[in-house]
């Protein structure tokens, strides 16, 4: 016959042994996760391989939701405004958060309204030219637009874009003057300088590194400060031009005033889950980095680019409207 003792220790190994993750309660329902892309896109991508594994260890589902357009803001727009419970989050590329505020007259949200979560993957940001572009290095590339002002024409995703602003600063600092055209989307730009009627793309590699190996697009170096360690072969842009640096990710954000026991679970569970060997291997198959920050480090870094690109939107007089 059990004694009293002996079910009250039964029930304590059962109480320790159930998930420290449901301790505080959250989640006791869905989580929607609104991605400021369109389907398919990247940060889609790898807002789904998340959502599934936190429905997992959570228990709830975590379901993903495209809001696209207009720069991110739509998506951006939904979640800034929702409560914040944990049960609204937003997977995004930087914009949103760090040139709409700059780029657009009105905006329906605050850029600096959002909880910092998790940073969810770093973004190699490549500079290629066409395969037929007389240069084979960054160094040819300016001594080329130097002897040839103006007649080097660059694409993009249109004003405002990461692509535009990476060419922009390319040129001031490279001292060189170069033709912009932009475009409406990353798919079109890419295909008209594959196509030969531009000559040069910075892009990220999820777009621009199929063509290198099908020998359509030729790699000159990828824009962040440090080489990428999918990329180790690859010079940086500023290895020649000293200073330059442009780096894209994405990252998951809240509504601002979210809970911090919320935001530091939901930090660790998402820097855990893209360290996983397959999700990681997953990752790079997309030319995509796993990485990881502490919600504020994710902050700081967000301010650091609004700051940044802010400035040169406002030098170069860039809107999008």
């Amino acid at each position: 016959m059990r004694t009293v003792a002996g079910f009250l220790a039964i029930a304590l190994l059962l109480v320790m042994a159930a998930p420290a993750l449901a301790q505080d309660g959250y989640p006791s329902r869905m989580v929607k996760i609104v991605v400021s892309a369109p389907p398919g896109g990247g940060p889609d991508i790898v807002a789904r391989v998340i959502a599934d594994r936190l429905s997992k260890i959570f228990g709830q589902p975590f379901v993903v939701e495209n809001h696209p357009g207009a720069g991110g803001r739509i998506g951006a727009e939904a979640v800034a405004l929702a409560e914040p419970n944990g049960y609204t989050l937003l997977a995004a590329q930087p914009a949103p958060l760090t040139t709409n505020g700059v780029l657009y007259k009105r905006l329906g949200y605050d850029p600096t309204a959002f909880e910092p979560l998790a940073i969810m993957t770093s973004i190699p940001n490549t500079l290629t030219v066409r395969a037929d572009f007389p240069a084979a290095s960054v160094a040819e590339l300016i001594a080329y637009a130097k002897a040839n002002p103006g007649k080097v024409a660059y694409a993009s995703a249109g004003p405002g874009s990461t692509n535009h602003l990476c060419a922009a600063l390319f040129e001031k600092m490279a001292d060189v003057q170069m033709v912009h055209v932009p475009y409406r989307g990353g798919a079109p730009a890419v295909a008209d300088t594959v196509g030969g009627q531009t000559q040069l793309f910075f892009t990220a590699g999820t777009q621009s590194l199929e063509h290198v190996k099908a020998g359509k697009l030729r790699l000159l170096a990828v824009t962040e400060g440090k080489r990428s360690s999918l990329l180790p072969d690859v010079p940086t842009v500023g290895e020649t031009v000293p200073g330059y640096e442009m780096s894209v990710w994405y990252g998951a954000f809240g509504p601002a005033g979210m809970a911090r026991t919320i935001v530091a679970k939901l930090n660790a569970e998402i820097s855990r889950i893209l360290f996983l060997p397959d999700v990681k291997k997953k990752m790079e198959d997309i030319a995509v980095e796993v990485a990881k920050m502490k919600p504020e480090e994710l902050g700081t870094l967000t301010h650091n680019d609004a700051d940044k690109w802010g400035k040169l939107i406002k030098e170069l007089g860039v809107t999008a409207q």
